[in-house]
């Protein structure tokens, strides 16, 4: 639980005498590659914190197409925050792409760790707004970015996913085909060894 500890330290003034009293609090799971953490039509009761591996949130449609939404890499949090705050059935999976070991934290985790330590409300809140604002990135990249503007800010935000993460789920993220994530790379290293 040290990536956890850390996170919290870093980012609320954490004491290790308070951690000590929260650490009985909390729930760690290690799940195997491959096992689905979350279903469509559950209700999602947990935030995962990954301590370590890869976890990710994606949508299947009718026809079968995916569509990644999140990657959680460690020190990610995870979770559907519409079924999580709102107690509505999730429309989200939730897997693990590597074996994953994470720490399940309650809905009201953000309230008692306030009260144990105030500092952490600050924190709790500029993390929120900085989650809508990298939302609010997504959406208008999806919109109106090129693939290769797309992939970029991927590399920025996820920068060792490309070695972890097969190329057809980056292309899923991206909102583009593997095909163009291809090409998009071959024209990023041309680029690149051209200089």
């Amino acid at each position: 639980m040290e990536n956890f500890k850390r996170y919290l330290t870093q980012n609320g003034a954490m004491t290790d005498e308070r951690f000590e009293a929260l650490y009985a609090t909390l729930l760690v799971k290690r799940y195997d590659k491959g096992r689905i953490l979350v279903r469509p039509g559950e209700v999602c009761k947990h935030s995962f914190f990954v301590e370590s591996g890869l976890l990710r949130a994606y949508t299947i449609t009718e026809s079968g197409k995916t569509h990644i939404i999140q990657f959680a890499p460690e020190n990610w949090i995870i979770n559907d925050r519409s079924s999580a705050y709102f107690n509505e059935p999730t429309v989200l999976f939730v897997d693990a792409i590597e074996d994953t070991t994470a720490i399940l934290l309650d809905n009201d985790f953000s309230c008692q760790l306030a009260d144990i330590n105030p500092a952490y409300t600050q924190h709790n809140e500029l993390a929120l707004h900085n989650h809508i604002r990298h939302q609010q990135m997504r959406i208008n990249s999806l919109l109106g970015a090129t693939a290769e503007e797309r992939y970029l800010d991927f590399v920025r935000q996820y920068p060792d996913l490309t070695l972890r993460v097969p190329q057809w789920m980056i292309a899923s993220y991206l909102g583009i085909t593997p095909e163009s994530l291809s090409r998009v790379r071959k024209e990023l290293a041309k680029k690149h060894f051209s200089k």
